[in-house]
């Protein structure tokens, strides 16, 4: 220490134990402490040991840092402690908040005439290291950003350099980074400057983005200005899924089923973290869905025009009928019923019939219902669902006999050329009187029993009645059996043609 500033010194002292002011002299001491041993501050607050670097990065952030004198060379440290970790070289443009660097030049001009760069990197980390370039291990990251992350909790502002100092950082001091942000985010909250900060990030650093605000939306209810930050986001700049599911419990039902489609675009994981959120909703307002709105609204999604793969959309199927307890037989019923009703078809609606029918079988005479009002929708103009109509059927039978008998001829007869399994045992249910004398003749024809109709029906009168019935009757008899045969023949040739 030379002379002059001995002397100027000994005039704070003074001054300092002169003012009846306890706070000023306690400011005055701090002040005069650090001049003095700034040097060990530092050290100390990157020390090896972390009960000795807390204690000092305490004492740093809570008591001195406060002390306008000394906190812009308290920040300079702890910035360039922290840039030190990136693999990156960073211009010196920026001191974490966008201050000016000429900052940098005048203090260290200041410190030229004293003692020589007292928060330089080279002083308290010479033993430990010999580039900013070298590999850091997670305690080593630690050790130097701990400083700065106690910082930021007092000047919200410097947490932008946090995201630039990660994209440029090794694995490992990226855990580290993930490792404390945690409790530094819920200690700053989504205060004005972090959304600001956040709403711009720096590229490279999504990850670190995803947990920041997962910690900003944890447990409580966002605010309106978070949640409209995390939309633009997802909107503009970051098009990650999850920043979508973060905020679905606590958005409208209009504005969930909106983006609906691309929470099912999502890995199949995500899908169901998402599905969770939204059935489970806020403990402000609620479930966001229903079970049955959610399973409709999957079965809206039209994958040719809303650009997903169809995998996509059946996958997301799946995990409803996995999660039983909450996609229940009353669900589905309500589902199936209101999905039957729509115009067009869904494309997955008979997808999720049989699915139905395989997770709860005591549903088969709801579904015969359903197959039937699918009959008078003509199922048959809608190829691929008629594939799994036919399916179903064959699935369900008997009892889904009286529903194929419900169908015209030429689809009865294609549905029975697709199934050869069920014209057997079809054709032996319709041969039961009281059941054929309820069927059409063209189904019978289709069947192949209804030429046994008509020999029921045309027996050959006894010999008491030949001798009253005269030529030209049986000529008449004998030409309507042909016109019969005729027309009988041209109706099966007409189901052919169709």
């Amino acid at each position: 220490m030379t002379a002059v500033s001995a002397t100027i010194l000994c005039s704070i002292m003074v001054t300092a134990f002169v003012v009846p002011s306890y706070e000023f002299q306690w400011r005055i001491l701090c002040v005069i402490i650090f001049s003095i041993e700034k040097s060990i501050s530092f050290k100390s607050a990157v020390h090896h040991l972390e009960e000795v670097r807390m204690k000092a990065i305490r004492l740093v952030a809570n008591k001195l840092y406060p002390l306008t004198s000394i906190s812009q060379q308290i920040e300079l440290f702890a910035n360039e402690m922290l840039m030190s970790v990136s693999t990156v070289d960073h211009k010196a443009d920026s001191n974490g908040d966008g201050s000016d660097p000429a900052l940098q030049k005048d203090s260290g001009s200041e410190k030229s005439s004293e003692e020589g760069p007292s928060f330089s990197i080279s002083n308290p980390l010479q033993s430990s290291t010999s580039g900013s370039k070298s590999p850091f291990s997670i305690a080593e990251g630690q050790r130097r950003i701990s400083l700065y992350f106690a910082l930021c909790t007092k000047k919200h502002s410097l947490f932008g350099q946090i995201f630039v100092v990660y994209s440029g950082a090794s694995e490992a001091v990226q855990q580290a980074i993930h490792q404390q942000i945690h409790m530094l985010v819920r200690t700053i909250g989504s205060s004005s400057e972090l959304l600001e900060i956040i709403s711009d990030p720096h590229s490279g650093s999504e990850k670190l983005l995803i947990q920041v605000l997962q910690t900003l939306t944890e447990g409580i209810v966002p605010s309106l200005q978070l949640i409209t930050t995390i939309r633009n986001l997802y909107e503009t700049k970051v098009k990650d899924v999850e920043l979508l599911i973060m905020i679905l419990p606590f958005l409208s039902k209009d504005e969930v089923l909106l983006l609906f489609p691309h929470v099912v675009n999502t890995p199949l994981d995500k899908f169901q973290c998402a599905l969770l959120r939204i059935l489970q909703g806020s403990t402000h307002s609620g479930p966001v869905l229903t079970p049955t709105e959610a399973l409709i609204a999957i079965h809206r999604i039209d994958p040719e025009r809303e650009g997903i793969p169809l995998k996509k959309v059946t996958d997301a199927c799946n995990a409803c009928f996995e999660q039983r307890e909450i996609f229940t037989q009353q669900v589905l019923a309500k589902v199936l019923n209101q999905l039957v009703e729509q115009i067009p078809l869904p494309l997955l609606f008979m997808r999720t019939v049989l699915q139905a029918i395989g997770a709860f079988p005591s549903l088969v005479d709801f579904i015969m219902e359903i197959l039937s009002r699918l009959v008078s929708k003509q199922i048959w103009k809608y190829p691929k669902l008629w594939v799994g109509f036919v399916k179903c059927a064959l699935l369900t039978r008997p009892q889904s006999f009286g529903v194929l008998l419900q169908l015209p001829p030429a689809q009865l007869e294609n549905a029975l050329g697709r199934t050869p399994a069920l014209r057997a045992p079809l054709v032996a249910h319709a041969s039961q009187a009281h059941i054929k004398s309820s069927l059409p003749r063209s189904v019978l024809t289709v069947l192949g029993i209804e030429s046994d109709a008509q020999v029921s029906s045309q027996a050959p009168p006894n010999q008491s009645q030949t001798g009253d019935i005269d030529n030209s009757d049986k000529e008449a008899g004998t030409e309507k059996s042909r016109d019969s045969s005729v027309l009988g023949a041209s109706l099966v040739d007409c189901w052919h043609t169709i």
